[in-house]
This record gives structure tokens, C-alpha cells and sequence, in this order.
């Protein structure tokens, strides 16, 4: 089994703005169909996510601390977020290195849903504290 999709909401009033900020972050769009539905594929690897839109409720359609917090991993992530900053993506907190041995930079797109830009490496799945496989 392996992660492919991930679908975060947006509105309709919303839609546009939040298409081009992923666009803006890099991102491939491959399907395209305002207001409601559009689908990228991430610069590395096999991954794709979309955007849905869903109803409206005040405005953001992600409340904060709703939880979910969709992770990005980035080589590069140092000049990745200074390429972004200087095309005018705000950051709600600069990398970062984090007590987990990732290194991190958090962002919320325009609808609200909440970004981590990051680096692990072997980290990512081989921390030093990971749970031993049990013997078969």
C-alpha cells in the first residue's frame, strides 16, 4: 500500500487564488475544472493531491486546529523557501530545525489549509528511536 492522493478543500470564492499558490509553490496542474475541482502533481516523485471545493463556511473551509497538516519533503528546502518568500508566499514560521531531526517551514495556503515544508532524510522513516520490526 502507498499514499498517493491527498484532497484538501477549498471554496469556490477561493478556488482561483489557491490554484495559483500552488502553481506559484511549484507544483504541476494536471486537471483543471473551476470552481470545483483541480489536481497537481508534486515536482518529485509520484504523488498527486487536489483541491475540491466544498461549502462555504466563513470564509476558510480549514479551521484552525482542525490537525490536519499536509507534509512536503524538499532537498532543498533552505532555498526552496527563499525562492518562495521572494515570489511573495508568506511562511507562519521559517525553517526550522525541529528536536525530531526534521527541519521544517510552516505555511497556510489561501484557503486555510495548513503546509510543513521539510527535510528528513533517513529521518524521515529511519529515526533513531523507530519501532523495531517484530520477528515473523
Amino acid at each position: 500500500m502507498n499514499l498517493n492522493q491527498v484532497t484538501l478543500p477549498t471554496t469556490t470564492a477561493l478556488f482561483d487564488g489557491t490554484v495559483g499558490f500552488y502553481r506559484v509553490m511549484g507544483f504541476t496542474l494536471i486537471v483543471h475544472s473551476p470552481p470545483r475541482y483541480a489536481r497537481f502533481e508534486c515536482p518529485d516523485g509520484n504523488a498527486t493531491f487536489s483541491l475540491h471545493a466544498v461549502e462555504e463556511s466563513g470564509g476558510r473551509c480549514s479551521e484552525p486546529g482542525s490537525g490536519v497538516l499536509v507534509y512536503f519533503e524538499c532537498d532543498d528546502l533552505d532555498a526552496r523557501v527563499a525562492r518562495l518568500a521572494a515570489a511573495g508566499i508568506a511562511f507562519d514560521q521559517p525553517a526550522t530545525d525541529q528536536r525530531w531531526l526534521w527541519r521544517e517551514a510552516r505555511l497556510t495556503d489561501p484557503s486555510g489549509n495548513r503546509l510543513c515544508l521539510f527535510h528528513a532524510g533517513e529521518n524521515r522513516r529511519h529515526p533513531p528511536w523507530r519501532v523495531a520490526s517484530p520477528a515473523n
